[in-house]
């Protein structure tokens, strides 16, 4: 059984600075620059592949010696011709599943850098953004939360359970925009339900380092930012799966939400959230908790990335 800080520890993976894993790890990084400010770490296999390119001396410029790579001329054209070469000649096994879907990377902080293929953020180790929202149920019984298991044919994490809606925050897009549209995507929920109702908690943040369950290559590195959301729903009300993101939903209560995290059947990140969520609540406290003070300092990790 895992305890609440192995969960925290299975999602925020990337070590941190003035330990020796870190110090190890940043040794064979190069630092991914754009206009003086790393906007995220390049592995290894990353940095070889890029200098492989046909176009590289055109696309890149790569300093051994401070260990930095940046893009030339115009970003997103230069950033989307590397990833288009790499999906062409099947470079890298993650860009097989191509989203079709553009993040905004940010430098300086609150300024667009360059718009990147979903798929391939990973591979530059930059910061990515989303929505997770926690739909739950006050009864007589206590408090309940609606739990989605993902679907078994899902390209990532197939077949775990999920917090009740989530989704990435697309170029230009705003978090609640994103939040009413997976909400009715993912969940059928109404969009003026939505929109009335879902309150913005905060955020939560955390640096993963991708492992089999993620898809394609291991050890790509994936710092997210994620804006919370709580619903509080009335019985009435029953998500329902409307794509073929999601097999079903449960209505659980928390002995049997604390009981599958403890499990391991969550989404690494998901569980994350829903420790935020029994922390805000209540349910996590410093009596019950004596990893407390870690488990929410952990909850909201600062980047060296400038972002949004």
């Amino acid at each position: 059984m895992k305890s609440y800080l192995d969960l925290i520890n299975d999602c925020d993976v990337f070590p941190y600075p003035n330990s020796k894993d870190y110090s190890v790890r940043m040794a064979s990084y190069y630092m991914f620059v754009h206009k003086g400010h790393t906007v995220g770490y390049l592995i290894p296999s990353v940095v070889s592949a890029i200098r492989l390119l046909d176009e590289f001396r055109t696309l890149w410029s790569i300093n051994d010696q401070e260990k930095t790579a940046s893009l030339k001329g115009e970003a997103s054209l230069a950033i989307g011709k590397t990833i288009q070469s790499w999906r062409k000649n099947g470079v890298f096994e993650v860009l097989g599943g191509w989203r079709n879907e553009l993040y905004a990377v940010y430098a300086p902080p609150g300024e667009l850098a360059f718009n990147i293929e979903r798929s391939a953020c990973c591979l530059f180790g930059v910061l990515t953004y989303g929505v997770h929202m926690t739909a739950f149920v006050r009864s007589s019984l206590g408090l309940k939360i609606w739990v989605p298991r993902r679907s078994y044919n899902k390209q990532t994490f197939g077949g775990l359970l999920d917090n009740t809606v989530a989704g990435g925050l697309t170029s230009g897009e705003q978090p609640l925009e994103t939040l009413v549209r997976e909400a009715e995507e993912e969940a059928s929920l109404p969009a003026e339900l939505v929109r009335k109702q879902a309150k913005c908690v905060g955020a939560v943040t955390y640096f993963y380092v991708r492992d089999a369950r993620a898809g394609g290559e291991t050890g790509l590195l994936q710092p997210e930012c994620q804006y919370a959301y709580d619903l509080e729903l009335n019985e009435g009300v029953v998500p329902k799966p409307c794509d073929s993101e999601v097999e079903e939903f449960y209505l659980w209560g928390l002995e049997d939400v604390a009981g599958a995290l403890k499990k391991g059947q969550f989404k690494p990140n998901c569980a994350f959230v829903l420790l935020d969520f029994f922390v805000r609540h209540g349910i996590i406290t410093p009596e019950n908790e004596d990893s407390y003070i870690e488990i929410t300092s952990r909850l909201h990790r600062r980047f060296d990335f400038a972002t949004l």
